[in-house]
């Protein structure tokens, strides 16, 4: 029998009452956990302690590698969100272990409670499953680095610079100042433009009459000076290429001009290119292509018999095609 500390029990607290048996139960029951529950407590509590310190460890490990190699400042903005939302994920899951360690440990009998949870969880679930995938793929996104804010992409059908992101939402605003605000579980097709570098092809449709390696010499040119201008030298990361005759539309000739650049910054150079392309046909007196427009090789033949005289006086001169006046008819008939 336990022996009080007390030299001496008094009242209802006298060994063998009804009250004294409850003291000696509690002393027996607080020796038992003291003995064997207490340290199983005190060991859950070490490993809770110990995973909240790595996970601590391993978010402030993102950041400082992320503030020492990102290369911009949304990157690192990223990199932030990401080790919180880990963070907080992670403490929460180790402090329900612990609460529910803690409550079996006492004699707290688990089964209800998480049947209760678990048909909770399920409710919630289904309620708020879109809100649950838009915060995996915005998880997603920011692990693999799909895009950034300040990028110019193509999600959801919708092109534009991206604004703001969060784990559940991508705001993007378009070329017309349209705000597109775009749930993350949406995206699953990331097209962008402003990683590495930008290609554009500008197709310079000439006449038929103009001679393709005078075309072709000119466009080269064109985009060389271009090239080399003090404007443009540090947009391009290649030479402009052109490749010839890409087709043949009736009196039409195309010829694709490709234009490799840094990222996004490609229009400039290709509006210059234009520019320029329309003031060399008219200095080389070329026409621009038209599909519709009819060219006959054979115009400048003669129709009628003029005397041998004549047509010996009049030396033959080549006429430029510039000056050539469309004919005039009913487009539908022909006539």
């Amino acid at each position: 029998m336990f022996v009080s500390p007390l030299t001496s029990r008094i009242g209802a607290f006298t060994e063998g009452r009804f009250l004294g048996k409850i003291l000696d139960e509690w002393v027996v029951d607080t020796q038992e956990f003291v003995h064997r529950k207490l340290p199983h407590l005190l060991l859950a509590a070490l490993i809770a302690f110990v995973l909240y310190r790595l996970l601590t460890l391993v978010t402030s490990r993102m950041i400082r590698i992320a503030e020492q190699h990102a290369s911009a400042q949304s990157r690192i903005a990223q990199v932030k969100t990401m080790s919180g939302v880990i963070r907080a994920t992670g403490i929460t899951v180790i402090a329900a272990i612990v609460v529910m360690q803690f409550l079996s440990t006492v004699g707290v009998n688990l089964a209800p409670l998480l049947a209760s949870a678990g048909v909770v969880g399920v409710a919630v679930g289904l309620a708020a499953q879109n809100i649950v995938r838009d915060v995996l793929n915005g998880i997603l996104i920011l692990l693999e680095d799909q895009f950034n804010v300040g990028e110019t992409v193509k999600i959801a059908g919708v092109a534009g610079v991206v604004e703001a992101m969060t784990l559940r939402k991508t705001t993007l605003r378009d070329g017309d100042g349209t705000l597109y605000i775009i749930p993350n579980s949406q995206i699953t097709t990331v097209a962008n433009q402003s990683i590495d570098y930008s290609v554009a092809t500008v197709n310079v449709s000439v006449d038929f009459s103009a001679n393709p390696d005078q075309v072709t010499d000119v466009l080269k040119r064109i985009a060389m000076e271009i090239r080399n201008s003090e404007e443009f030298k540090g947009v391009f990361v290649a030479d402009p290429q052109v490749l010839g005759v890409d087709a043949v539309k009736g009196s039409e000739i195309i010829f694709p001009v490709v234009f490799k650049t840094r990222a996004t910054q490609q229009y400039g150079a290709v509006r210059e290119f234009r520019r320029r392309v329309r003031l060399a046909l008219e200095e080389n007196h070329m026409l621009p292509g038209d599909p519709g427009r009819i060219y006959n090789v054979a115009s400048t033949a003669t129709t009628t018999t003029r005397p041998a005289t004549e047509a010996q006086s009049q030396p033959h001169t080549e006429r430029d095609p510039t000056t050539i006046k469309p004919k005039e008819g009913n487009p539908l008939t022909g006539e």
